[in-house]
């Protein structure tokens, strides 16, 4: 269905975008400031209760919450520059596990952790990242849990680092008072100098963290600190065809390995589609889709049922204009990917 509000393509406009454009289901009520990163939390009792969580980037920023109707159900206030977000389910506290959201807060160099779905706080303040360097201010966040001890980890990048170790990895844990806690796991991660890392993915089932450097390509490596292969580069993906920077990265499962991986190619308002298997050093491009979604950053994916509207999962894409675009999976998937894990490949 159309978007209330949102004109139609005419042939001339989509045949200057070089494809067909995919366009939204829904379309978020906008943040007061400037959206950024998007992440995805299935409520485990009723996923059409599920939630879409935002960054409204601004020294009056916020952390918003979206129905799968796109309006505003829960807002957190009062946040110095909050860049990017990520969910984890089944992170031990007080003895049961619980869902959380953890994102950075870019103006105070600190993590913040919030319990789901209430978004209430978790953390004392003082989660500081890259020891307060306030040149390194934190922007970029993704979640993993290693599988052998459930043991929690946020990987954190920032708004400068070095050419070796710019990528931060912290051990989060229960301090045994009802808060989170955290300790430094390892520095790790190549970089070419230029522009910056902000985006990050992990693929928890492959054991893999993805992130977009920039001018370069995306780089995956170990997401286990403890990984015999932690310190080497397991591959390097989308060196050429994108227009200018690579960025928001969301990984959609069709098996325990099997799928695809989401790049925004930001200036051009599309996403290349890749391979989830690596194969020689990188994972194979499939395709691009041009979305409405404006000068994309941030992206996420889940291939859970959610309702009517998106039956074989959600793609979650920010939208420059202060809005989050929420995408039908079948849409983004097209004739040639897969539906969702029971369709096959």
């Amino acid at each position: 269905m159309l978007v209330p509000g949102l004109p139609p393509l005419h042939g001339e406009e989509a045949a200057a975008s070089g494809t067909a454009v995919i366009r939204p289901k829904v379309i978020t009520e906008p943040v007061p400031h400037d959206s950024d990163d998007p992440a995805i939390w299935i409520n485990p009792a009723d996923p059409l209760k599920s939630l879409v969580l935002g960054t409204d980037k601004n020294t009056d920023g916020g952390l918003f919450a979206f129905g799968l109707d796109g309006k505003i159900v829960k807002r957190v206030g009062g946040l110095k520059r909050p860049n990017n977000v990520d969910v984890l389910s089944g992170f031990q506290l007080g003895g049961k596990q619980v869902d959380i959201a953890v994102l950075t807060e870019r103006e105070m160099q600190r993590l913040r952790v919030f319990l789901l779905p209430d978004l209430t706080p978790l953390d004392r303040g003082d989660l500081v990242v890259f020891d307060g360097d306030a040149e390194r201010a934190p922007m970029g966040i993704a979640l993993y849990q290693r599988p052998r001890d459930h043991a929690s980890f946020a990987i954190v990048g920032g708004k400068s680092g070095p050419k070796d170790g710019y990528l931060w990895q912290y051990r989060l844990k229960d301090d045994g008072q009802g808060q989170v806690k955290m300790s430094l796991a390892r520095k790790f991660g190549s970089f070419t100098g230029e522009k910056e890392i902000e985006s990050i993915a992990v693929d928890s089932a492959a054991g893999s963290v993805f992130y977009s450097d920039e001018t370069y390509g995306v780089r995956e490596y170990a997401a286990d600190p403890d990984a015999p292969d932690a310190a080497v580069e397991r591959s390097v993906t989308g060196r050429d065809g994108f227009t200018k920077d690579r960025e928001g990265i969301s990984i959609y499962p069709t098996g325990n390995r099997s799928g695809y991986l989401l790049v925004s190619d930001q200036a051009a308002n599309s996403f290349r589609i890749f391979r989830r298997e690596i194969g020689d050093g990188s994972h194979a491009f499939l395709k691009s889709v041009q979305v409405v979604a404006t000068d994309s950053d941030g992206s996420d994916v889940t291939a859970v049922p959610l309702g009517p509207d998106f039956p074989k999962g959600l793609f979650v894409a920010m939208s420059a204009d202060r809005t989050y675009h929420f995408y039908s999976w079948e849409d983004i998937a097209g004739a040639g990917l897969s539906l969702s894990p029971d369709n096959g490949p």
